[in-house]
């Protein structure tokens, strides 16, 4: 099979590129696969397929921009060219486009490749059903959200026409199914992308050190997590470093320089910016714990995935797509209320001065993560499109933690 995928990709700093590293790692192994065919957004510098175990042919189509008009245009071409036997979409609302129209091209993919009879397979990592516009940065104006409302229901309609639509969560199957009356919507989870060998659990000599990972500036906001350390540093007398790793959000450009100016008088405040991926594992295995900032959510969360397969505790808002991976997929943590300073001191201290507690978190989240490697995740969107390819009857039953783990 010539396998393509639509995505962004490192060294590009478009949302979900890690994602599709470790999907690409992954689907190259399988046997199925004669060739991988990356058709991704254009970057300066050489993409990153360099890869250490043995797999397939991998051809990289640089064919789309960031809000380029002729995405739609310039991708189709491409998939002309290469001619794959089957596709798989990246994708969040957001994907090709910070821009309405520009956006809404290019999720039009999708429906080209259906007419054109690919089999296609869209991951969707996010909903509008479930996206808080005013705390993602979308837009704080009531007329506009009703706008985005009635766009993002109509692209979803579009992008429901794809063969499969894979989603990583059971809560978003069942909303799709309910407001848009399909089938074809299937809970994959997100999967864990590297399984490092079992952690020890023991905390790295000096400072106990607070870290939090993504792009900040919307609903991720670090100025209540600073402040929180700043109170247990004072009721403890504890040495904590705050380790902020990780870019603007696109929609908040200057956002960490700001904060990092408003904060200059707080020691051992560490601004890592863009984090390479071969600087990830370093990273978490320098960090005491992993804090979620949110003030509310969008999708399945990447980072606690990442966290989970370091063996990391994490602290995290008891809300939205958060409490449900708990629910879902066995992670812990611990809670605070989200934007209370107070709470969140309280949830670093109890994890900094309890071993016991912190070990019990780490053991948990490395379990959970261990159970949906990208290896059993690609696996899975295989056996898919070779039901999709041969004519079988695609289940409608949901596969569950228990039969992914088989």
């Amino acid at each position: 099979m010539k396998l393509a995928i639509v995505t962004a990709y490192p060294p590009s700093k478009v949302t979900l590129n890690e994602y599709a590293y470790h999907l690409v790692k992954n689907f190259r192994t399988k046997e199925q696969v004669e060739e991988l065919i990356l058709l991704t957004d254009v970057t300066p510098e050489k993409k990153d397929i360099e890869f250490t175990e043995q797999g397939c042919k991998v051809t990289v189509k640089e064919c789309w921009k960031f809000n380029g008009y002729a995405n739609i245009i310039n991708v189709t071409k491409a998939i002309n060219k290469t001619k794959p036997d089957a596709i798989l979409f990246n994708l969040q609302f957001m994907k090709f486009g910070d821009k309405k129209i520009a956006a809404a091209l290019g999720l039009m993919l999708p429906l080209i490749c259906k007419i054109k009879k690919i089999p296609t397979i869209v991951l969707l990592h996010n909903i509008l059903e479930q996206v808080d516009l005013e705390s993602a940065g979308f837009t704080t104006n009531k007329i506009a959200q009703k706008v985005y409302n009635f766009i993002g229901t109509t692209l979803t309609k579009l992008l429901l026409k794809a063969d499969i639509v894979a989603v990583t969560m059971h809560k978003y199957v069942t909303t799709l199914e309910k407001k848009y009356n399909v089938s074809n919507v299937k809970m994959i989870p997100h999967g864990t992308f590297e399984i490092p060998s079992k952690p020890t659990h023991t905390l790295p000599e000096g400072s106990y050190k607070i870290m939090t990972f993504g792009k900040f500036g919307t609903y991720k906001k670090v100025e209540v997590m600073i402040e929180a350390v700043e109170k247990v540093r004072k009721k403890t007398k504890l040495d904590i470093e705050i380790v902020i790793a990780g870019t603007d959000n696109p929609n908040v450009p200057g956002y960490l320089k700001k904060v990092q100016n408003q904060y200059k008088h707080v020691p051992q405040l560490t601004f890592t910016g863009y984090v390479e991926e071969n600087q990830v594992a370093n990273l978490f295995n320098q960090s005491t714990a992993v804090v979620f900032p949110y003030t509310s959510t969008t999708g399945s969360s990447g980072v606690l995935h990442q966290a989970g397969s370091y063996g990391k505790a994490v602290i995290m808002p008891n809300l939205g797509d958060l409490t449900t991976l708990i629910e879902d997929e066995g992670y812990r943590g611990e809670f605070f209320e989200p934007e209370n300073t107070v709470s969140l001191a309280n949830a670093i201290e109890k994890i900094i001065t309890n071993q016991e507690y912190r070990i019990a978190l780490e053991k948990a989240n490395y379990k959970a993560a261990t159970a949906f490697s990208m290896d059993k995740v690609t696996d899975i969107y295989m056996s898919y499109f070779d039901a999709i390819i041969n004519n079988k009857e695609i289940v409608s039953k949901q596969l569950n933690p228990q039969v992914i783990q088989q």
